[in-house]
């Protein structure tokens, strides 16, 4: 299946293919999400620990992780891997996310007020 066809298979409003383009949809266990990202499942449960992210549990109890997640995890590597400890690692993206947040906002705004006058 190519990229069209993939997208078109996801395009159904409502239907369970959302899950494909779904950012926060768990669908990666913990041992796939570490395969992913090269590290250990013991790096995922430090970031869970360290309030980065808390992934959702399966009916069995098993840790699953989102696209978003995984984003946020390779970050966190990148930055433990030039030296950053990982408290403050996990501070510097909670920082960064919430400054994108803020800025998606203030576009948002910007053009309402544009649009109004």
């Amino acid at each position: 299946m190519d990229q069209t066809q993939f997208a078109a298979v996801g395009s159904t409003s409502g239907g369970p293919d959302d899950k494909f383009d779904d950012e926060d949809y768990p669908a990666y266990s913990m041992g796939r999400a570490a395969e992913m990202l090269g590290v250990t499942p013991a790096f995922l449960r430090s970031l869970g620990l360290a309030k980065l992210i808390e992934p959702q549990r399966s009916g069995g109890g098993h840790r699953r992780y989102s696209r978003y997640q995984l984003r946020l995890a390779a970050r966190a590597r990148e930055l433990v891997d030039q030296g950053t400890p990982l408290e403050a690692a996990c501070r510097i993206i909670i920082l960064e996310d919430q400054l994108a947040e803020a800025l998606r906002i203030n576009a948002e705004l910007q053009r309402g007020m544009t649009s109004q006058g």
